[in-house]
């Protein structure tokens, strides 16, 4: 919990809400979450990392390898995708980008080193070639209602642009992408551009009225988005149908590693767990707190947030929950507090 706060308990119904004096720390996150949710704010993304795959077979290969449908991904356009094993568990997830003479699959740091030893482990007779690039390319991330005009004002103009869509770009004689984010609803934007110019374009962004977004900031962002992360909402040991992220499968691409185990879950029913969102009447939860229901225990937290807004602050958390207690509206317990099960994202928490 945030020093300087302090909590008063509402019903199950609600989410935490926390009045009192704030330190200066605490009123930095909570005016860069604003940021976020009404105007926008700019962010270094140095934690993403990028593979070029290149080579004549490189689409039909990575379309055997992963999730989702890269043998029908138009150039200029990406998709998100798992990574799995033989036996179904996700061993990673990055997003997967057509970018004409070349594929950029984009993860985070800490995947790209196993991604890249299992990517190569199947590349038998295939021509297809694999380099890491990420020291070629930066990436500076924007979000928020005010993203688009702030990128015009930065001279990094881009047209309307769909989920996961690339525009190249020329900034001050210098070449680079924007890629639109997931969620239209949620303007987000990444701007890829050489290493050099990152700070510059930092600034020029922060001086077009986007507020520098500290990690925690975001974040907070992320679990008010429902967003999982891999390595702590996603892990190995999860099968792809609990995560709740339909958007990484596709059930009519064909073979690829662990689709057997992917289309026997589909075909025989859904699995016990599912990812889900929780509002908790209380402090945000630790990581791995068990979710109880009539005293027993029917999950578990991976992520927990206190969203502030200007009707207070409201302790969130994403976990895993048993799919038949898993029901909107749902009263469950999480230590010594009350929750609520809750559809994704907390968008209610965008609009206060």
């Amino acid at each position: 919990m945030p020093s300087g706060t302090s909590h008063n308990a509402v019903d199950a119904s609600s989410a935490q809400r926390c009045t009192g004096a704030q330190t200066p720390h605490v009123s930095r996150v909570r005016d860069e979450f604003h940021a976020l949710t009404s105007t926008c704010g700019v962010f270094d993304l140095s934690n993403r990392a990028k593979i070029a795959i290149t080579g004549n077979d490189r689409v039909r290969w990575l379309n055997g390898m992963v999730t989702n449908n890269i043998r029908d991904l138009q150039p200029g356009n990406g998709v998100y995708s798992f990574l799995l094993n033989p036996q179904g568990h996700i061993l990673g997830d990055f997003f997967t980008y057509h970018l004409g003479d070349r594929i950029v699959v984009d993860t985070d740091n800490s995947q790209v080193d196993k991604i890249l030893a299992t990517f190569d482990h199947y590349i038998i007779m295939d021509d297809v070639e694999l380099a890491k690039v990420s020291d070629q390319i930066a990436c500076v991330g924007i979000a928020g209602p005010g993203a688009k005009h702030a990128l015009a004002m930065a001279g990094l103009e881009v047209s309307e642009l769909t989920s996961l869509q690339v525009q190249d770009v020329t900034w001050k004689q210098s070449e680079g992408r924007v890629v639109a984010g997931e969620h239209e609803q949620y303007p987000s934007y990444e701007i890829w551009i050489a290493p050099e110019r990152t700070a510059e374009v930092m600034q020029t962004v922060q001086s077009a009225g986007a507020m520098p977004i500290s990690r925690e900031a975001f974040d907070i962002y992320r679990v008010a988005l429902g967003i999982p992360r891999y390595g702590q909402d996603i892990r190995e040991r999860d099968l792809p149908q609990e995560t709740e992220q339909q958007r990484a499968l596709n059930f009519n691409k064909g073979c690829y590693i662990g689709q057997e185990i992917v289309e026997r879950i589909r075909s025989r029913g859904n699995v016990h767990r599912k990812f889900t969102g929780l509002r908790v009447a209380g402090s945000p939860p630790v990581l791995g707190a068990r979710i109880l229901s009539a005293g027993k225990d029917v999950g578990e937290v991976t992520s927990s947030a206190l969203v502030p807004t200007a009707n207070g602050d409201f302790a969130v958390a994403l976990g895993y929950i048993r799919r038949e207690v898993g029901i909107p509206g749902k009263e469950v317990q999480i230590e010594a507090s009350s929750a609520t099960v809750s559809d994704l994202p907390f968008s209610d928490l965008f609009n206060r």
